[in-house]
Parts: C-alpha cells; sequence; structure tokens
C-alpha cells in the first residue's frame, strides 16, 4: 500500500528542525527500500523549510500511521501538523527512476483537496515533467480526496496547470527539491 506522507513546519522551528537533522535521516534511513519520493518543501523564498515530503510503500494504515508520527522531528514538536493519506503511483516509479534533469527547472509539490467526483484519474499530456503523480485516498483507498503530484515546472503557475482547473476544493503549490541520500 503505498502513503503519501506530508510533515508542515511549524513556525519557528528551523533551529530545532537543525538539531534533529541526523535523527531524521536515519528514520528515513530504514524506510530507504519502500520510498517512491522524498524531499522537503519550502516557502517562495526558496530557503525557508515549510515541510517534509515522503512516499512510501507500506504493508498497511497502521505501519503508516508509525512511520509518520514516530518519525523524530515530529516527536520533537517541529511539524505543526501532518497530512497522511493512502496514494497510488499512477507512475508506477520511484523519484530515483525520473527522466528529466534534477537541476532543470523548478520542482513543485502540488496538493489537490478534493470535493465531490474523482478528478485527474488519468495522467496529464506532458507527464514527461511528473516525478510523482496519484490520487490522495481514504484509509480503505476506496473514495478519492484529491490529488498529489511532484512536477518539474519553470514556476508554481506552471505547475499548478498538471491539476484540472476548478476541480478542487484547495490546490497548493510549494517549492520541492530532491531529497535523501540515495
Amino acid at each position: 500500500m503505498e502513503f503519501f506522507c506530508y510533515h508542515r513546519d511549524r513556525r519557528g522551528s528551523m533551529h530545532l528542525r537543525d538539531e534533529l537533522v541526523e535523527e531524521h535521516w536515519s528514520y528515513m534511513d530504514r524506510y530507504a527500500a519502500e520510498m517512491i519520493a522524498r524531499g522537503p518543501t519550502f516557502a517562495s523564498d526558496g530557503e525557508t523549510l515549510t515541510g517534509s515530503v515522503h512516499i512510501v510503500d507500506l504493508p498497511d494504515p497502521a505501519t503508516a500511521r508509525a512511520f509518520a508520527f514516530d518519525e523524530p522531528c515530529y516527536q520533537a514538536g517541529a511539524y505543526r501538523d501532518v497530512m497522511l493519506r493512502r496514494w497510488h503511483n499512477a507512475l508506477g516509479r520511484t523519484m530515483w527512476e525520473f527522466p528529466g534533469d534534477r537541476t532543470e527547472g523548478g520542482h513543485y509539490l502540488v496538493l489537490g483537496l478534493g470535493e465531490g467526483d474523482a478528478a485527474d484519474g488519468d495522467l496529464p499530456p506532458d507527464d514527461g515533467a511528473l516525478v510523482a503523480y496519484g490520487p490522495l485516498l481514504s484509509d480503505d483507498g476506496k473514495t478519492w480526496l484529491g490529488t498529489a503530484a511532484l512536477v518539474q515546472a519553470p514556476d508554481p503557475e506552471t505547475a499548478r496547470t498538471v491539476l484540472t482547473a476548478d476541480r478542487y476544493a484547495d490546490v497548493e503549490v510549494q517549492l520541492w527539491t530532491f531529497g535523501g541520500r540515495r
């Protein structure tokens, strides 16, 4: 089962994140084989951390909850909240298999929170810009709750176009970068 986990930073917690960086990395190293994608998100200045994305393949929801809530920065209070949702890897690959240039253009997390009927079930026409893409689902995997994508694009507005306009209650676009030691 694949899960999308987004730890969002609490304001003023950068010093705590800095102190715990090695603990965070060591914790994530335990899940290296299960990682589909990972990396930090940033404010528009490109320097201020806003969160940490992890997309992982884990055996069940209980294991996913343990992964999300046992994370050292979460335990220490560096994160204000955690979004944890079932996810489906529509691309069938990891970020390490992304065919694009990791250094070219910007990279973004595009997070669409859905309402009503499912949207964007098919891959966008230009899927070469997609690092990761898939629907956010309820715990039982039956109800569509939105879409999460990691996208290579020249700017946030272009990244946003990966989702169908007016099909989401809210869309968030954050700068994102490839993470991990791999």
